[in-house]
């Protein structure tokens, strides 16, 4: 299932830089090797997570 996943992510043309900066992230979180590594990894995601939902509420407002 996830190879389903990768395949349909590589495949799009215009991915955004915070689109990409998300697949990086996967990408090492899938190579970790210890779950330190793994941690550090997934609270990046976080932040960017949350940025992204402050970039999409701050939009919304704007509306």
């Amino acid at each position: 299932m996830s190879t389903f996943n990768t395949e349909m992510a590589s495949s799009t043309d215009s991915s955004s830089p915070v689109d990409e900066e998300v697949r990086r992230l996967y990408e090492r979180y899938q190579s970790a090797e210890s779950n330190e590594e793994r941690r550090e990894i997934v609270l990046e995601m976080g932040k960017l997570d949350g940025q992204r939902h402050a970039d999409i509420y701050a939009a919304l407002e704007k509306e």
